[in-house]
């Protein structure tokens, strides 16, 4: 028994020290603006980085309950995805994660609470959300800054990082390449904005009782009137966290990485 539990703990232990590792394979760093508003971040850079190539930026705006002030935590969801073995030699990329404080949101939506769950109004104001002013922002550093292709950048998001994807598009529509929203919604009124411009791959779990999936149908249908190049996946029996199932799909990295502007 003891031999059984130590083996346990000793496992347990392996899995920590490989969780530390990957994690410290994103590059800890904060975006200040002239104002002082700060921005944490990780960033993960290609293995020949500094070979006077130019690569493609991603950025991936984590869900609700990755925000807060570690510079850590929204590693949690999708992080995973960028160091498997054969995405880092077949993908080279700058990946970014950012992270939204406990404070604000990276959507300007507006949230009632009802019995049968939340219910959202993606009427955006003027100004963005002070965290999603700042990926804006932070965006156009990293162009200017690194080797980024301008013509490969490309946005995911989870719920309210699937959100903040699509409010990213509304605001931006020239800027992104390719764009996927996971269990997230938008306002279909600004869909004319991007609809021609930026092919969307968008997916949602069927038994979504956090952000319902009609927000996404809403979207997508809209989308597909306008004659949008977008994808949409709903999984039968999938939740929430339908983002388990949008990161296991084997085509999903070869279809962002292969839309350029």
């Amino acid at each position: 028994m003891k031999k059984a539990i130590a083996s346990i703990l000793f496992a347990f232990l392996c899995i920590s020290v490989a969780m530390a590792q990957d994690s410290e394979e994103f590059i800890a760093k904060q975006y200040v603006t002239k104002k002082g508003d700060t921005l944490l971040y990780r960033m993960l850079y290609p293995a020949d980085y500094g070979s006077q190539k130019k690569y493609p930026l991603v950025i991936f705006l984590h869900g609700a309950g990755e925000r807060g002030n570690d510079n850590k935590k929204q590693l949690t969801h999708g992080s995973d995805l960028f160091l498997k073995e054969d995405v880092l030699s077949n993908y080279p990329a700058i990946v970014v994660f950012p992270q939204c404080p406990e404070s604000d949101f990276w959507s300007s939506v507006k949230i009632t609470r009802e019995e049968a769950g939340a219910s959202f109004d993606f009427d955006y104001p003027d100004d963005p959300t002070k965290s999603l002013e700042l990926v804006m922002d932070l965006t156009t550093y990293l162009t200017k800054m690194e080797a980024v292709d301008e013509k490969r950048i490309y946005v995911m998001g989870l719920s309210m990082g699937g959100m903040g994807t699509f409010e990213l598009l509304a605001r931006q529509p020239k800027k992104f390449a390719a764009a996927v929203p996971i269990c997230g919604g938008g306002n279909p009124e600004d869909c004319e904005k991007y609809a021609e411009r930026v092919p969307l791959w968008v997916f949602h779990g069927a038994r979504d009782n956090i952000v319902r999936p009609e927000y996404s149908r809403e979207m997508v249908d809209e989308l597909k009137r306008l004659e949008a190049d977008v994808t949409y996946t709903e999984y039968p029996e999938a939740g929430h966290e339908s983002w388990e199932n949008a990161f296991a799909e084997p085509d999903l990295l070869k279809w962002l990485f292969s839309k350029e502007k």
